[in-house]
Protein backbone atom coordinates (compact mmCIF):
# COMPACT_ATOMS: atom_id res chain seq x y z
CA UNK A 1 0.00 0.00 0.00
CA UNK A 2 1.61 3.50 -0.74
CA UNK A 3 2.13 5.69 1.95
CA UNK A 4 -0.31 8.09 0.30
CA UNK A 5 -3.01 5.63 0.74
CA UNK A 6 -2.38 5.19 4.24
CA UNK A 7 -2.19 9.18 4.83
CA UNK A 8 -5.79 8.97 3.29
CA UNK A 9 -7.15 6.29 5.08
CA UNK A 10 -5.70 7.73 8.99
CA UNK A 11 -7.15 11.37 7.84
CA UNK A 12 -10.83 9.22 6.97
CA UNK A 13 -10.55 8.13 10.61
CA UNK A 14 -11.49 11.31 11.62
CA UNK A 15 -9.00 11.49 14.19
CA UNK A 16 -6.52 13.80 12.63
CA UNK A 17 -6.20 17.09 10.55
CA UNK A 18 -3.09 16.08 9.30
CA UNK A 19 -1.34 12.99 8.41
CA UNK A 20 2.05 12.50 6.98
CA UNK A 21 3.30 8.98 6.20
CA UNK A 22 7.08 7.78 5.11
CA UNK A 23 7.28 3.85 5.48
CA UNK A 24 6.87 3.19 9.16
CA UNK A 25 7.13 6.90 10.30
CA UNK A 26 4.45 8.84 10.58
CA UNK A 27 3.59 12.23 11.78
CA UNK A 28 -0.09 13.44 12.77
CA UNK A 29 -1.70 16.32 13.82
CA UNK A 30 -5.02 17.80 15.45
CA UNK A 31 -4.29 20.72 15.34
CA UNK A 32 -5.87 23.07 12.43
CA UNK A 33 -4.70 25.41 9.80
CA UNK A 34 -1.50 25.80 9.85
CA UNK A 35 -0.07 25.94 12.85
CA UNK A 36 1.61 21.81 12.88
CA UNK A 37 3.30 22.41 9.56
CA UNK A 38 4.70 25.07 10.44
CA UNK A 39 5.82 23.82 14.08
CA UNK A 40 7.19 20.33 12.45
CA UNK A 41 8.98 23.28 10.19
CA UNK A 42 10.58 25.50 12.85
CA UNK A 43 11.27 22.45 15.46
CA UNK A 44 13.49 20.91 11.94
CA UNK A 45 11.41 17.56 11.58
CA UNK A 46 12.31 16.18 8.26
CA UNK A 47 9.21 15.33 6.38
CA UNK A 48 11.64 15.11 2.79
CA UNK A 49 9.37 12.23 0.15
CA UNK A 50 6.71 12.26 2.23
CA UNK A 51 3.15 11.65 1.49
CA UNK A 52 0.77 14.13 2.95
CA UNK A 53 -3.10 14.12 4.02
CA UNK A 54 -4.60 17.15 4.78
CA UNK A 55 -8.27 18.23 5.32
CA UNK A 56 -7.93 21.63 3.97
CA UNK A 57 -4.89 22.95 1.89
CA UNK A 58 -4.45 26.40 0.27
CA UNK A 59 -1.92 28.46 -0.47
CA UNK A 60 -0.09 29.07 2.27
CA UNK A 61 -0.51 25.63 3.33
CA UNK A 62 0.91 24.38 -0.12
CA UNK A 63 4.17 26.97 0.58
CA UNK A 64 4.64 24.62 3.77
CA UNK A 65 4.63 21.81 2.46
CA UNK A 66 7.08 22.68 -0.30
CA UNK A 67 9.44 23.69 2.57
CA UNK A 68 9.18 20.75 4.30
CA UNK A 69 9.76 18.95 1.00
CA UNK A 70 6.66 16.32 1.37
CA UNK A 71 6.75 14.64 -2.50
CA UNK A 72 2.98 14.42 -2.44
CA UNK A 73 -0.40 16.12 -1.01
CA UNK A 74 -4.39 15.09 -0.56
CA UNK A 75 -6.61 17.05 0.36
CA UNK A 76 -10.23 16.86 0.91
CA UNK A 77 -9.89 20.85 -0.05
CA UNK A 78 -7.67 22.13 -1.92
CA UNK A 79 -7.08 26.19 -3.34
CA UNK A 80 -6.90 26.64 -6.77
CA UNK A 81 -3.62 28.81 -5.91
CA UNK A 82 -2.48 25.93 -3.62
CA UNK A 83 -2.51 23.16 -6.46
CA UNK A 84 -0.48 25.51 -8.72
CA UNK A 85 2.12 26.15 -5.40
CA UNK A 86 2.22 22.21 -5.40
CA UNK A 87 2.53 21.67 -9.22
CA UNK A 88 5.08 25.00 -9.48
CA UNK A 89 7.02 23.18 -6.57
CA UNK A 90 6.87 19.31 -8.89
CA UNK A 91 4.91 18.11 -5.70
CA UNK A 92 1.56 15.93 -6.50
CA UNK A 93 -1.14 17.11 -5.63
CA UNK A 94 -4.65 15.55 -5.25
CA UNK A 95 -8.52 16.14 -4.12
CA UNK A 96 -11.46 16.04 -3.31
CA UNK A 97 -13.17 19.44 -3.85
CA UNK A 98 -10.81 22.20 -5.63
CA UNK A 99 -12.38 25.77 -4.84
CA UNK A 100 -11.47 29.27 -5.41
CA UNK A 101 -10.23 30.35 -2.41
CA UNK A 102 -9.84 28.83 1.41
CA UNK A 103 -13.03 30.38 3.41
CA UNK A 104 -12.34 31.42 6.87
CA UNK A 105 -13.82 29.53 9.80
CA UNK A 106 -16.46 32.20 10.87
CA UNK A 107 -17.21 31.60 6.85
CA UNK A 108 -17.57 35.19 5.88
CA UNK A 109 -14.62 35.91 3.63
CA UNK A 110 -10.95 34.23 2.71
CA UNK A 111 -8.74 32.56 5.40
CA UNK A 112 -6.71 35.73 6.68
CA UNK A 113 -3.37 33.26 5.85
CA UNK A 114 -4.46 32.40 2.33
CA UNK A 115 -5.00 35.93 2.14
CA UNK A 116 -1.80 37.12 3.77
CA UNK A 117 -0.02 35.24 0.90
CA UNK A 118 -1.86 35.91 -1.90
CA UNK A 119 0.68 37.81 -3.69
CA UNK A 120 3.97 35.86 -2.54
CA UNK A 121 5.90 33.58 -5.05
CA UNK A 122 9.05 32.69 -3.16
CA UNK A 123 8.53 29.73 0.19
CA UNK A 124 10.87 31.16 2.50
CA UNK A 125 9.43 35.11 2.34
CA UNK A 126 6.04 33.25 2.77
CA UNK A 127 7.38 31.47 6.21
CA UNK A 128 7.87 35.16 7.64
CA UNK A 129 4.38 36.03 6.55
CA UNK A 130 2.44 33.16 7.70
CA UNK A 131 4.88 33.44 11.42
CA UNK A 132 3.97 37.15 11.68
CA UNK A 133 0.47 36.37 10.76
CA UNK A 134 0.21 33.69 13.41
CA UNK A 135 1.78 36.71 15.83
CA UNK A 136 -0.77 39.12 15.24
CA UNK A 137 -3.96 36.58 15.62
CA UNK A 138 -2.14 35.36 18.84
CA UNK A 139 -1.49 31.87 17.93
CA UNK A 140 1.36 29.96 19.69
CA UNK A 141 3.35 27.10 18.67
Amino acid sequence: MSNLIKAKELLSSGKYTCVLIKGEESYTSVSRGVKPLVKWYADGVKLSDFSAADKVVGKATAFLYALLGVKEVFAKVMSVSAKAVLEEKCIRAEYESLVPNIINRKGDGICPFEEAVLNTKNKEETYKIIRHKMQEMGIDL
